[in-house]
């Protein structure tokens, strides 16, 4: 909570600081005065909110890019009105559902071409794992101490997931773990003497597999741990985001 009255003193702050600035030279003609305030305080506290939840998600303490843009880009809306640039009321929210729109028709662009083989590698996955979550939004943890790594099979439409598979307990066998995410980012810890392997893509984003990293537009990385073949205890990585960030670390 403090760190929330922080972020937000802090933006009051440098608004009200460029406003008077703008004012001063010229550049917009705004009258400052009490009746104001409010108006002008409560977007800069959305955006406040949205700056906390985005700083959280880059420091990895929580939070969650999607809905923080969301805030962010809401309250400067509101801003925007105040200063008069654009007409945008706090209930013109519910003018911004065509994103869900566009969202959807972003997943419909391009579908994974795929082969016999690959149809065939697909039906087998399918025949080992288990839809954990479909089409969900919000973010999904598993760093329990001795949480049970099973196969998985993620189909979500926004939010963060992150494993911690040191805490984990890992059968001594080989465990798919298939993600899908349209926005998101997925965040994965695994200790150095667990063999893994990892086909990931992305359509807009960053990949960041142990060091190596491949960022932009349509980035897609294949990376296999040097005793993945031999090992029994393994785990198969399948992530394929439409934007966001795959980062894969040792511990």
């Amino acid at each position: 909570m403090r760190s929330m009255v922080r972020y937000f003193i802090a933006i009051l702050f440098i608004v009200i600081g460029t406003i008077l600035v703008l004012t001063n030279v010229g550049a917009i003609e705004f009258e400052f005065n009490i009746s104001m305030a409010w108006h002008l305080i409560y977007p800069m506290l959305f955006v406040a909110i949205g700056l906390k939840w985005w700083i959280d998600h880059l420091r990895r303490k929580g939070g969650s890019w999607v809905f923080g843009s969301f805030f962010i880009i809401f309250g400067l809306l509101l801003l925007l009105d105040r200063f008069g640039i654009i007409h945008f009321t706090f209930w013109d929210v519910f003018k911004l559902w065509p994103l869900l729109i566009v969202y959807i028709g972003f997943m419909l662009i391009k579908k994974p071409n795929m082969n016999m083989e690959d149809v065939d590698e697909s039906d087998r996955r399918k025949k080992k794992t288990y839809n954990h979550s479909f089409f969900s939004i919000g973010d999904h943890h598993f760093s329990e101490p001795n949480w049970k790594v099973q196969p998985m099979n993620f189909r979500t439409f926004a939010g963060d997931l992150y494993f911690d598979f040191s805490k984990a307990y890992i059968p001594e066998k080989e465990i798919p773990i298939t993600i899908h995410c349209f926005a998101g980012d997925v965040n994965i810890v695994i200790p150095e003497n667990i063999e893994f392997q990892v086909n990931a893509s992305v359509k807009a984003g960053e990949i960041e597999v142990l060091g190596q990293t491949s960022d932009g537009i349509y980035r897609s990385m294949i990376y296999s741990t040097t005793d993945y073949e031999q090992a029994v205890r393994k785990i198969d990585f399948q992530i394929h985001l439409k934007a966001g960030s795959i980062r894969i670390a040792q511990v």
